[in-house]
């Protein structure tokens, strides 16, 4: 039996359709790989999670709705600041294990910590025997300049775009020191690294003391953009 080129054309339409709503029903059944499905931190990450983080730069009121659809407990606060130390968008997430206390961000610094510390510190401490109970900090806001110098550019930090983090205490008291544990290959090593990768899939920017001896005592987590992929050191 012989196809006409119409039969031919109709019958590769047909494929391409079944092609098409076959993909439609993995996209609907896997958001986070849905470049076009709202963002929930609740879905497992995908290959299209990190963008769509990304885009919530710059856009706190998207921001926060993605934080209302993901039932993450967050207050917005007033801006406050001025010049290059303005910060219009302050958020605090109500429930955090931040210490000590939880400094305001901007939302999509907390939307980082929040996938964050269900995809990465959470696995990576049960990985050493016991839930996490605290995450230590060093601040997020601080009006200056890189590095406190008196000229140059602004750090991320002059506008809560940032949180330096120092350490993590397990509810069976243990505590992991980036400062004291980083070097060598133990179980907190190990841990650090692997927290430290974790941050790189949802900020912007991650140091960490394998980047200089500024930041040996802490991981430096904001959310500037700084090209395809960031910066993960």
């Amino acid at each position: 039996m012989r196809f006409s080129p119409f039969d031919n054309l109709a019958l590769l339409a047909l494929v391409a359709a079944a092609v098409l709503l076959a993909g439609k029903g993995w996209l609907d059944a896997h958001p986070e790989s849905n470049p076009w499905a709202p963002l929930d931190l609740r879905d497992p990450p995908g290959w299209a999670t990190a963008r769509k983080i990304a885009d919530l730069r710059g856009n706190p009121a998207e921001c926060r709705a993605v934080l209302e659809r993901s039932d993450v407990a967050f207050r917005a606060l007033d801006p406050a600041g001025e010049g290059a130390c303005a910060r219009p968008d302050r958020t605090v997430l109500s429930d955090y294990p931040l210490a000590p206390g939880r400094p305001p961000t901007t939302c999509v610094v907390a939307a980082g910590l929040e996938l964050w510390l269900d995809r990465s510190v959470r696995p990576a401490a049960e990985e050493l025997g016991s839930p996490v109970a605290r995450i230590e900090h060093y601040g997020a806001y601080s009006c200056r300049r890189l590095y406190g110098r008196d000229s140059g550019p602004w750090s991320e930090h002059a506008t809560g775009n940032a949180i330096d983090i120092a350490g993590f205490v397990l509810e069976d008291g243990r505590r992991v020191s980036v400062l004291r544990d980083w070097e060598g290959d133990d179980a907190e090593a190990i841990f650090l690294r692997r927290v430290r990768d974790g941050a790189c899939q949802s900020f912007g920017t991650v140091l960490s003391p394998d980047y200089n001896a500024a930041h040996r005592d802490h991981l430096h987590l904001d959310q500037q953009a700084r090209g395809f992929g960031g910066v993960c050191r």
